[in-house]
């Protein structure tokens, strides 16, 4: 195609070369000059002839209105009486042979040069065109197939199958019309199966008729009814006695274990060193993490208590630290009597603190005495028999816990260990009992006093209940004559 328009561009380049002179036609004066022009132009006549044949040599007629050449005869122009492509003798005009010509003949010249190259610019922009328009209708071709695949069965097989962009254009009205009924065939089936599923849900949701039953039968079941609900109750009440016998028997059976916990106890230890048994300290010399005593008794739940003892501190001022810790597995401050540094003595229970105005810093024995009741959480203090202080909402309606282990001088973190030594109580410890109630005043004062001495009911202060570890000693001590001596 490029050969074919160079070889146009050539042609139309020669012609104008030719045909130059006939455009001097206007002014009487100027044709001599046009004349003598044509003749002094050999070249591009030589053109001219070997494009056309030698038939066309014969003049132009004469224009209408034009004066006539008498002197100065104009040179005849071909008579083109047929048009013939024959090969060109010379290639197209050189860059000399442009140079030579008027200037108005190079600016015509320039000027198709300039169409021929748009001219080339369009066939090409045509091509990409022509490709693109490929690419889409193969592209349409390829959604027409794919629709033509969804069509209900019946549209496939109604005829031999019809190639859109072969018989018509792919927007054919036949097309669209086959198209909207296959959509519209479609839609109705929707319909009919929407219309369909709630009676077949219905159906299927309907309860089946009831067979008839006979009269007797009905009784016979009501009666079997009637005898499971009631052996069912039977078992319930089984299961209730079983419960309640099962939980004596347990507490039988742990009195039973307590007793021979005792005994095994007087066994290793053989009979008491002290007379009476509760005349004995311990006694703690120097803090530290590792010296303490361990109370052998379990203890119980609790709801209420009362714990006194006789205390004679050693800290020199400096905090009189844990006189006992009670602690039970979860919970390493279930029962706590602590004071650390300069801070006033607290007791926790279940990690719930009071603050007791107690003081234990002259060196000397004093007597202590704690009740609490889990009922709003009351508190009393006790030092010396007379009451100190007192409060509510320490730790209200909490159970103390059973099952734990109690130690003297030392603070626990965990469950019978982990003892911190800045926490440790340094002294003596003497007549330590509980009971699972609160004591009256007067008894609080009597045991106090020397007057009615009284042993715990829950854990009696008592050399085979209570073991050293760690260089704690345990040695003979009446309180009541030894603080009188003190």
């Amino acid at each position: 195609m490029l050969a074919f328009l160079g070889a146009v561009i050539c042609i139309i380049a020669s012609v104008p070369l030719a045909a130059s002179p006939a455009r001097a036609l206007p002014g009487g004066a100027d044709n001599a000059s046009a004349g003598s022009a044509a003749a002094a132009s050999p070249g591009p006549q030589r053109s001219l002839s070997a494009l056309h044949g030698a038939g066309g040599s014969a003049g132009p007629p004469a224009l209408p209105g034009a004066p006539a050449a008498s002197a100065h005869p104009l040179p005849p122009m071909p008579l083109f009486s047929r048009f013939l492509c024959t090969p060109l003798a010379a290639a197209c005009p050189s860059g000399a042979e442009q140079g030579d010509a008027a200037p108005g003949e190079r600016e015509e010249l320039l000027l198709l040069q300039s169409t021929a190259e748009q001219l080339r610019q369009t066939a090409l922009q045509q091509e990409a065109r022509i490709r693109a328009d490929q690419d889409t209708i193969r592209e349409l071709t390829g959604k027409l197939s794919r629709c033509e695949s969804g069509l209900p069965r019946g549209l496939q097989d109604a005829g031999p199958r019809r190639d859109a962009m072969a018989d018509g254009p792919w927007d054919s009205p036949a097309l669209i019309l086959e198209l909207e009924d296959a959509v519209r065939a479609l839609r109705d089936r929707i319909d009919r199966i929407e219309q369909e599923l709630p009676a077949r849900v219905n159906y299927t949701a309907a309860p089946a008729p009831a067979p008839a039953v006979p009269t007797a039968l009905h009784s016979k079941m009501d009666e079997l009814e009637g005898q499971l609900l009631a052996k069912v109750l039977a078992l319930e009440k089984e299961r209730v006695a079983l419960s309640h016998s099962s939980q004596q028997q347990r507490q039988e059976v742990e009195k039973e274990l307590d007793a021979l916990q005792d005994r095994i106890a007087e066994l290793e230890h053989g009979s008491s060193a002290y007379s009476p048994p509760d005349a004995f300290k311990v006694s703690i010399p120097i803090r530290n993490n590792y010296m303490y005593a361990r109370v052998r008794k379990a203890l119980p739940e609790l709801y209420a208590f009362t714990v006194c003892m006789w205390l004679r501190s050693k800290s020199e001022g400096t905090g009189q630290g844990t006189p006992f810790s009670y602690s039970v597995p979860g919970q390493a401050n279930e029962i706590v009597l602590l004071e650390a540094g300069h801070d006033p003595m607290e007791l926790l229970i279940n990690d719930k603190v009071a603050q007791l105005p107690l003081s234990l810093k002259d060196n000397g024995w004093h007597h202590i005495c704690i009740a609490w009741t889990t009922r709003d959480g009351l508190w009393f203090a006790y030092q010396d028999g007379e009451l100190q202080g007192s409060g509510e909402n320490l730790a209200a309606w909490h159970p103390i816990k059973p099952h734990g282990i109690l130690i003297l001088g030392q603070e626990q973190d965990t469950l019978g260990g982990r003892f911190d030594a800045t926490q440790a109580f340094v002294g003596d410890i003497a007549q330590f009992n509980l009971w699972d109630h609160t004591l009256t005043p007067a008894q609080v004062l009597g045991i106090a006093n020397c007057t009615g001495p009284l042993l715990g009911n829950i854990l009696p202060w008592e050399d085979k209940l209570v073991e050293a570890f760690g260089g704690a000693t345990k040695a003979t001590f009446d309180v009541c004559k030894g603080r009188a001596k003190a």
